[in-house]
Formats: structure tokens, sequence, C-alpha cells
């Protein structure tokens, strides 16, 4: 049978979501505990890639096993044997062809940017000395749903079949004393968000100009484009599935 399992994870201490070799990856690390837990090899596919020392607020993957689960029991260990910085929020069953990756509807991430010297928040904000014209920021990431081809903002040298994304949310906001950038999109390419993220503080600090933007993505260069924003503060937040895949208890 196949599962899904809901989690979140502080990307601090790991080279991102998938297995690599010689580096410690959260899948790793979930799909050690669980093997050793059901005493059988494990491997799990998650809904996406997250980098080096990215956040995920809420990430899926899906497992398969012919156990027949006490879900809560196995859910309570898990907790118990991961690391601090790996949660198990949840545990379901799906239909059996259901897929944590190709039948995810929508992925949102969050970029924080803290506008001051926090003691507290260092360690998971970037924090910019610089003002910003937020204004111009809010009329660049309209720019953004004009457009389906991101290649200018994809890593170089990424196998990938199509560089088009369907950008759902782009907007701007501000949060106690943080300037966050909140995007929707049904995919997103390698090092997409902080390349937009680079690129809208560029025009923020009025480097580039607001209708610059157009000619950067038709460009589909990356070296056009803006710089990377550090991975710390990066957030992947929400995942949708249609309801169809569950299976109700």
């Amino acid at each position: 049978m196949r599962y899904f399992l809901e989690l979140s994870y502080n990307g601090k201490a790991y080279f991102g979501w998938q297995n690599q070799p010689d580096a410690i990856t959260v899948q790793e690390v979930i799909e050690k505990t669980l093997s050793t837990l059901l005493k059988e090899g494990i491997s799990i596919v998650g809904a996406g890639r997250t980098d080096a020392g990215v956040h995920a607020l809420q990430m899926f993957a899906h497992f398969d096993t012919n156990i027949n689960l006490n879900i809560t029991d196995l859910q309570y260990k898990l907790n118990s044997f991961l690391p601090k910085d790996i949660v198990i929020h949840n545990i379901f069953g799906v239909v059996e062809e259901a897929h944590a990756r190709f039948d995810a509807l929508s992925r949102e991430y969050l970029y924080r940017i803290s506008l001051v010297k926090n003691a507290f928040t260092f360690d998971n904000t970037y924090f910019l000395k610089t003002n910003l014209d937020i204004d111009k920021m809010h009329e660049a990431s309209k720019i953004l749903f004009d457009y389906k081809d991101f290649q200018c903002f994809s890593k170089s040298n990424t196998d990938v079949k199509t560089y088009n994304c369907n950008i759902m949310k782009a907007e701007w906001k501000f949060k106690n004393d943080e300037l966050q950038f909140v995007v929707k999109a049904d995919r997103f390419l390698r090092n997409m968000v902080r390349a937009i993220v680079g690129t809208m503080i560029n025009i923020g600090l009025g480097k580039i100009k607001v209708e610059d933007l157009h000619h950067i993505i038709k460009s589909k260069d990356r070296s056009e484009a803006g710089f990377s924003v550090p991975a710390h503060a990066l957030y992947l937040t929400k995942i949708e599935y249609p309801e169809h895949i569950k299976i109700n208890d």
C-alpha cells in the first residue's frame, strides 16, 4: 500500500532534501528511520527538491509497504527517533497510483527579509540594511504573471524538459519588521525563487528598472537576472493535491 507523509523540517543542518553521496539530506534521514522501524528497506519520494539550507513548513513524500501499519503508532515512533529538526505531522493512505511529486497541483514559497537587526531571527531571515522601494517591487511582481518561461531564473545546466511555470501568486507584504515575498506556482525551477527575489531586490535598490524585468525574462539568460539570495530565509510553505488521491479512513 502507498502512504503519504506530511512533514516539516529546518533545513539548516542538511544539504537539501534529495539524497546525495557524502552529504546528509532530509530524505536520507527519514528513509533510514523508516527502514529501521519497519524492518525493511524503504525509499521515499518527495514532492520536490529543496536546496541546502532551505526549510519546509509543509512537505509531502510517499512510500510503499506491504506491512499493515498502525499509523498513529508509526507517527509517534518516527517523531521519537527523528532529530528535532524534522517533524512528521501526518501519515495517510493514498490510492496506489498517487505520486507526491507529479500529483501536486501547486507549491507555495515564502522568503523572509528582515528590515531590522534582530538577535533572534538572523538565522532564518535575510537581513538587509538598505532601504528598498517597495512600490517598485510590487509593480515588478505583477510582471511575472505575463510570462510562462522562466529560464532566466533557473540554475544553469539544469536538466529539465521545460522551463515553463504557471505562477498563481506573487506578492510582497509586511509582517512585523519583515518584508516577505510569497509566490505560488504549479512548479518551480531550481533556484528560481531565490533568483526572483534577488532580481526584485535589485529593482528595489534602483540598480535596474521595473520595465527591465521584461527584457530579463525574455532573454532566458541567468546572467541577465539578479543575484540569488541566501537559502536560509526561504521556506516551502504549502503543497496542494487533488482530494481524490487520499483514502478515507
